[in-house]
């Protein structure tokens, strides 16, 4: 990977601009030129280095909501079932994992009451328990992967005050008020923006709306916390990060969010949640994701947890992703 691809990726995966030619402005602390910038972003794309650019929604933000979900299925029908769970189009991501609960994925519905609507018509096409775990609450959410270094050296937005403080996030009534207006804008961005030197301007040709309008509605999604940041997005298998461990620990409840806010902010962690237990069979409440080069650089992160959690975790397990079942994003529909 050359110099300027290197920096593309750790430099860009968010703060992408809103202005008249964007990959100008980018260029230009790249030190490189437009052309160049655009020629690499779209090699990198098609090279699956990286698996899309544009904006991150939170689904959340939007009215919507999201849970991760899991069955097990038997090795001798596993394929089947993923092709039925891959179906539904309210699965954006789905998992294979080393455990007996082996398929994992996340649920993502327009509406809250969506979610639960979803696993019913999930276990009922495959014949299997659905295990639902919605976020109870979050303690942090960042998965950004730079290459050649620590994960967190990429600058980073902090955590919004409704994310800090574990509460639902729910879009303000102002945000509300804007959506329907929003919507298209939306729905012609979610799953990336254009690789052309002024991509808002054909968004606009495309909506029918001044170009103004286009960067005012990102700029107000951004502000709502919407829209959660605005760049490139590796695919961390391609520039490194092989392992992928799921850790789970079954933490005093007393104690939980304490440790939950203390786990989030190692370096190494992507993802952190309280979840629900689903007794007897799931003792876990605290979830945490980590990305390494490997899976014994993965054990060594679950052993630096469990030391510094002690005796307020009484088991743990690390569930390894091996495959990825579907990847698709977190979508509203037309």
């Amino acid at each position: 990977m050359n110099v300027l691809s290197q920096r593309l990726i750790n430099e860009w995966q968010s703060g992408f601009p809103l202005c008249e030619r964007p990959f100008a402005y980018m260029a230009e602390r790249l030190d490189s030129d437009e052309e160049t910038v655009l020629h690499t972003l779209q090699g990198l794309l098609a090279d699956g280095v990286l698996t899309r650019f544009g904006p991150l929604y939170r689904i959340e933000r939007l009215g919507g909501a999201f849970s991760l979900a899991a069955l097990s299925a038997s090795i001798a029908d596993f394929d089947k079932v993923a092709s039925i769970v891959n179906r539904f189009p309210q699965v954006a991501h789905n998992y294979q994992r080393d455990h007996i609960l082996n398929m994992w994925f996340v649920l993502a519905t327009e509406t809250p009451d969506g979610i639960d609507r979803a696993v019913q018509q999930i276990a009922a096409a495959t014949g299997l328990p659905v295990h639902n775990f919605p976020k109870e609450r979050e303690y942090f959410l960042d998965a950004r992967f730079i290459v050649g270094g620590k994960r967190r050296s990429v600058a980073s937005s902090p955590p919004s005050a409704g994310a800090r403080a574990g509460m639902r996030e729910c879009p303000n009534d102002e945000l509300t008020t804007l959506l329907p207006t929003l919507r298209p804008l939306i729905l012609a961005t979610q799953a990336g923006l254009p690789c052309i030197p002024r991509p808002y301007h054909a968004l606009a040709a495309e909506l029918g709306m001044p170009v103004e309008a286009v960067l005012s509605g990102l700029q107000t999604l951004l502000d709502a916390g919407a829209i959660r940041r605005i760049g490139v997005v590796p695919n961390h298998y391609r520039i490194g990060y092989s392992a992928n461990g799921m850790m789970v620990w079954d933490v005093v409840d007393a104690t939980v969010d304490e440790w939950g806010a203390r786990i989030g902010a190692l370096e190494f962690v992507t993802h952190c949640y309280r979840r629900p237990r689903h007794l007897p069979d799931w003792p876990y409440n605290l979830f945490a994701m980590a990305h390494g080069q490997s899976r014994a650089e993965i054990n060594a992160r679950v052993e630096e947890i469990a030391g510094l959690l002690g005796k307020a975790c009484r088991s743990h397990a690390v569930l390894y992703s091996t495959r990825i079942l579907k990847k698709t994003g977190l979508r509203l529909t037309g």
